[in-house]
């Protein structure tokens, strides 16, 4: 397996397509150069530290390779693992990743916008944001309702504020148009916090705010 990301008789096209492959900086098998390296075994037992030409050939026995996981230690850690396996998990999780915060979904309020329909479409976006998704905040005013912006920002500003457990807007709201946009960014996954999408037990904090619409 080492064999194939050594460069093959020195031609510039390869040797370049190497140097941009993210984990080319990764050592492994030979390529480990220190006297001893800590070995981790590929269930993640400490081995203790070994003598590299050892760990090399422990790892190549069964057919897996030494990789180093933590090169700054003293001495560096490895572990045993199938590098190429272990490459292409990393490669499918970043395009998924890619793939997802790419997608940027879109939920429209109007000025007079009645308040379950106000909730209800708050679920919608922060079930948005929890998959990674971006969300685009849209109100669409309507005829005469021009006059009165900023009842339309008041509905987008109090949105942005109730998301704020699950994602930041990227600027400030804007009217463009006949529409107020402002785009929402999620959080690090851990760092939101659910306040109207509905969780595993059926529950719904924005249900808690069902009182409230009584008052109007």
């Amino acid at each position: 397996m080492a064999n194939s990301f050594s460069s093959s008789g020195g031609r510039p096209g390869s040797y370049y397509r190497r140097n941009n492959d993210p984990f080319a900086a990764i050592r492994r098998n030979h390529r480990i150069k220190v006297p001893q390296v800590r070995v981790i075994s590929p269930e993640g037992k400490q081995l203790g530290v070994l003598d590299t030409p050892k760990a090399i050939n422990l790892a190549l026995e069964v057919g897996l390779d030494l990789v180093e996981v933590a090169p700054n230690a003293t001495p560096p850690v490895c572990r045993i693992m199938d590098f190429g396996k272990y490459v292409y998990e990393e490669q499918k999780k970043s395009s998924h990743s890619k793939a997802t915060a790419s997608k940027i979904k879109e939920i429209e309020f109007s000025a007079r916008i009645e308040q379950n329909d106000f909730y209800t479409k708050l679920r919608h976006a922060e079930e948005f944001l929890s998959h990674g998704n971006k969300v685009k905040l849209r109100l669409k005013f309507r005829g005469r309702e021009m006059a009165h912006t900023e009842i339309g920002f008041d509905v987008i500003k109090r949105a942005v504020s109730e998301l704020s457990g699950m994602g930041h807007p990227d600027s400030e709201a804007r009217l463009l148009g006949r529409n107020i946009n402002v785009m929402l960014s999620p959080l690090p996954e851990n760092k939101r916090k659910p306040k109207f999408h509905v969780d595993e037990d059926g529950e719904s904090e924005g249900e808690e705010a069902a009182p409230e619409e009584s008052q109007s």
